[in-house]
C-alpha cells in the first residue's frame, strides 16, 4: 500500500487499523518553535471521536493523543512531529461472523482484489477510524495557521433534504461557538433540530443517510496554490476525496454554475480604499487555482454509511449467493456527516498549511 502520505513541504503521513493496538501520524515539514500541546491536539479529537450523541456509533475511545518527538518545551523543534491514539474500545468479534461476505458498499472486494489480504476487523485500513489521525495533524496545522491569522472551520450543511443557508462569516469566532456547541456541528439550531428528529426515524427503520460538510477559510492571503497541477481547488479536490465515503466536492458556486450564465456568474472586481476585491464570491475564494483573498468556500458530499440494519443480497468470497445484516451488537453511524465535519476541517487546515509554507518560495 504505497499512498499513505500527503503535502509538499507540510507533509502527513498516517498509520494503523481500525482494531490494531495504536493509530498514528508523523508530521514533516512543520517550522521549529510553533507552540503546540497534547491538550490542543486532544481538543479537536473530542470533536471528531464517537459516542458523543446518539446519532454516532457508541464505540467509546478516549482518542488520548501522545506527543512522541518533534516537540521540546511545549515547541516544535523542526524534527518530524509523531503522534500515537491508541485503540482502546475494540471488539471485534461482530466481524468475526460476517469475514466471509462482501458487504455492499463495503472496501473489502476491492482491498481483496488489490491486495489478496483484508482487515476485516472494523475495515482495518479503510475505516474512517484513521481519520482521527488527519484530525490531530490538523490541530497542528491549525495552529500554524493561527500564526498567520487564517481561521478555518466546518460544519454540517444537509442532512438528507434538509439543509440550512451557509453562515455570514463576518463573524468566525461567533460561528466556531455555534459550531462547535451544536451536536451535529450545525451552526443553525432550528435545522439542526430537524436533522435530528430525521436522523431518530433513519435509527428506528435501521438505514442510514447522506449529508454535505461546508468549510470555509478566512484572513487568506492574495496566492496561494500553484499552477498547473496543485491548484488550491485541485489539491483541495484531493484532499477532501481523500476522506472515507466521499463521493462529491464542489468549490464556490460548484455544480450550481453550470445553471448560470457568465453574466451571473463572474465576479466583478471593485477598490476598497487601497485594495482591489470583488462584488460577490461565486469562485469560492480561488482564480485560476489561485487564492483570491476572499473567503475559501466549498463543500463535500459523503453517501449514506455502508453498514445497515436491513437485510441485504450479497456474495461470499468465493461467489456463494447468500444475505447480510448488521448484528444487534454492531456499532455503527446513522450518518458519517456529523463526524466528517471537524475531518474536513483538519483537511482544510492541512492544505492550507502546506500551502502557505509553498508560497513563500513562489518569489523573492
Amino acid at each position: 500500500m504505497a499512498s499513505n502520505s500527503f503535502g509538499s513541504i507540510f507533509r502527513i503521513t498516517t498509520w494503523g487499523e481500525s482494531h490494531g493496538k495504536a493509530i498514528g501520524v508523523t508530521i514533516d515539514g512543520c517550522p521549529a518553535g510553533l507552540a503546540i500541546s497534547e491538550e490542543e491536539i486532544r481538543e479537536a479529537l473530542v470533536r471528531r471521536r464517537p459516542g458523543n450523541n446518539s446519532y454516532t456509533s457508541p464505540r467509546k475511545e478516549e482518542d488520548k493523543a501522545e506527543i512522541l518527538s518533534g516537540v521540546f518545551q511545549g515547541k516544535t523543534t523542526g524534527a518530524p512531529i509523531s503522534i500515537l491514539i491508541a485503540n482502546k474500545d475494540v471488539d471485534s468479534s461482530s466481524y468475526e461472523p460476517i469475514k466471509d461476505l462482501l458487504r455492499p458498499g463495503h472496501a473489502n472486494f476491492t482491498y481483496l482484489e488489490k491486495y489478496g489480504i483484508f482487515d476485516y476487523r472494523g475495515g482495518g485500513r479503510s475505516s474512517g477510524r484513521e481519520t482521527a489521525c488527519r484530525v490531530a495533524a490538523g490541530a497542528v496545522a491549525k495552529k500554524l495557521l493561527e500564526f498567520y491569522g487564517i481561521e478555518t472551520i466546518a460544519y454540517l450543511k444537509q442532512i438528507g433534504k434538509i439543509s440550512t443557508t451557509s453562515p455570514s462569516f463576518s463573524n468566525m469566532e461567533q460561528l466556531r461557538r455555534d459550531v462547535y456547541t451544536s451536536p451535529l456541528f450545525c451552526p443553525d439550531e432550528m435545522t439542526a433540530k430537524q436533522m435530528m428528529a430525521y436522523l431518530q426515524e433513519i435509527l428506528e427503520e435501521g438505514d442510514s443517510i447522506g449529508g454535505v460538510v461546508e468549510f470555509v477559510a478566512t484572513n487568506l492571503p492574495v496566492g496561494l496554490g500553484d499552477p498547473i497541477y496543485d491548484k488550491l481547488s485541485a489539491t483541495l479536490a484531493k484532499a477532501m476525496m481523500s476522506l472515507p465515503a466521499t463521493k462529491a466536492f464542489e468549490i464556490g458556486s460548484g455544480f450550481a454554475a453550470c445553471m448560470m450564465k457568465g453574466s451571473e456568474h463572474n465576479d466583478e472586481f471593485s477598490k476598497e480604499g487601497d485594495q482591489i476585491t470583488m462584488k460577490t464570491n461565486h469562485s469560492g475564494g480561488v482564480l485560476g487555482g489561485i487564492s483570491t483573498g476572499l473567503p475559501l468556500v466549498g463543500r463535500v458530499g459523503f453517501k449514506p454509511p455502508s453498514s445497515i440494519k436491513k437485510m441485504q443480497k450479497t456474495v461470499t468470497t468465493t461467489g456463494e449467493e447468500t444475505t447480510f445484516s448488521l448484528s444487534e451488537t454492531a456499532r455503527h453511524d446513522p450518518t458519517v456527516a456529523i463526524r466528517a465535519a471537524p475531518v474536513v476541517e483538519a483537511m482544510l487546515s492541512l492544505v492550507l498549511a502546506d500551502a502557505i509554507l509553498m508560497q513563500k518560495s513562489a518569489k523573492l
